[in-house]
């Protein structure tokens, strides 16, 4: 008598580490004259949204999900970028919690004369996968492989403990906050 014999054929897991460089996003503009504040450089604004336009797309190729800004933990403006510079922004994550993610973006400014290239600001910011209800969802974690994805990877701990801090504060804070219509209050 035959047996039926089962063969199972593991499925991939879509929750195993993926490498930074997977979700590695680039992104170069040229500064324009409507780009420009007073000072005659890149309006921060400006570079905040690119900023948050880059991560969110390392974010969903990392998740493979729709994700939200959680928070922007920090904007570092090193140096000036100027109408005869090119940005070059270039995310990944950097860490992943159990459903956030920390993606990091460098900012090179390129003086398109010189080509002389310059760390012209850096910035961390927190996304969350959802999943097609809207709720968070595990993501993958992260495998770092260059000395800056290791160095990255090293220090978000103590970042991600500061992001804990610092939103614990911020909700305490809001509990303080009015809602009142400020026309109100005159």
């Amino acid at each position: 008598m035959f047996q039926n014999v089962v063969i199972l054929v593991p499925e991939v897991n879509p929750l195993e580490a993926k490498k930074c460089r997977e979700s590695r996003c680039v992104k170069i503009s040229r500064v324009f004259p409507p780009d420009l504040n007073d000072h005659n450089t890149l309006f921060g604004g400006k570079l905040m949204a690119y900023i948050d336009d880059v991560a969110s797309i390392s974010a969903s190729r990392h998740a493979r999900a729709e994700v939200v800004t959680a928070s922007t933990d920090s904007v570092d403006f090193l140096s000036p970028i100027r109408q005869t510079d090119s940005v070059c922004l270039s995310s990944y994550v950097s860490w992943t919690g159990t459903t956030s993610m920390e993606i990091f973006v460098k900012v090179v400014a390129e003086d398109l004369k010189s080509g002389e290239r310059r760390v012209a600001a850096t910035a961390f910011l927190t996304f969350v996968a959802l999943d097609e209800n809207g709720k968070p969802m595990r993501v993958p974690k992260v495998i770092p492989e260059t000395e800056e994805e290791k160095k990255l990877y090293e220090t978000a701990p103590a970042r991600a403990e500061l992001r804990k801090r610092h939103r614990e504060e911020s909700k305490r804070l809001a509990a303080h906050l009015t809602v009142d219509k400020f026309w109100d209050e005159i």
